[in-house]
């Protein structure tokens, strides 16, 4: 038999997917330092009064095939 180890990125994924079943089955889901420190960046940016306008924030959906 032979053992092979996970790249690091590959045990990342299986963690994220981990994660977004255990929220699925549970209703909760908890973040990640990560996702935490993104959440608490975008906040203070909207105190800063820094936000996209709506046409910026209609052209990513547009290009994300959303709209």
């Amino acid at each position: 038999m032979t053992e092979t180890a996970w790249p690091q990125e590959d045990i990342d994924e299986l963690a994220e997917m981990a994660r977004a079943i255990e929220a699925r089955r549970s209703g909760r889901y908890d973040v990640t330092p990560d996702e935490e420190a993104a959440i608490r960046e975008g906040l203070a940016e909207l105190d800063r009064g820094q936000w996209a306008s709506e046409e910026t924030m209609r052209a990513l959906w547009q290009r994300c095939g959303v709209l």
